[in-house]
């Protein structure tokens, strides 16, 4: 049975095969992103609040996908471009995923059974959606697309002071 995410890996945004083993020990925000969303402006928080805390042990996930109205629709080298240019992104994104249905990621099935969504919902219902996971890579927390990543800090600042639970 799988109960953390270092089982699995991922294609970066530049092909490159990345075992999420390599996190062990890191507090990680996952959340799947889009270009053309009108949540895209947290790119810009994201890197703030990844900036802020990367040397303590902090790291985000971005995994672009287009399940939602059509809003990623670029390849892989486009999404690169649009992050770099236009938020400086410098935490890891990955190659576009599905987060939903029957061809979802691996992680985020497992994601999504690990913490449901409002309602009891597991399903992803829009970009941005952000999963709080601890250092022993187990998903603790669930965010809303609206949840901002200045709301996140003091859940991301008690899991690197070593508080366990939220």
């Amino acid at each position: 049975m799988i109960n953390n995410i270092y089982q699995f890996s991922n294609k970066s945004i530049k092909g490159e095969n990345i075992e999420l083993s390599q996190y062990r020990g890191k507090v990680l925000l996952i959340v799947n992103t889009a270009s053309q969303c009108g949540f895209t402006p947290q790119y810009e928080g994201l890197e703030e609040l990844y900036r802020k805390y990367k040397s303590e042990g902090f790291e985000i996930l971005a995994f672009p996908s287009n399940q939602f109205a059509n809003q990623e629709p670029g390849d892989d080298e486009s999404i690169y471009s649009f992050c770099s240019t236009n938020y400086h992104v410098s935490f890891q994104l990955f190659s576009k995923v599905e987060v939903n249905g029957t061809s979802a990621d691996p992680l985020y099935k497992f994601l999504k059974n690990s913490i449901s969504g409002s309602l009891g919902s597991t399903s992803i219902k829009w970009n941005f959606t952000k999963f709080l996971i601890n250092r022993e890579g187990r998903p603790l927390k669930r965010y809303s697309p609206m949840t901002t990543p200045a709301f996140i800090e003091a859940d991301v600042v008690k899991l690197l002071k070593g508080e366990s639970s939220l």
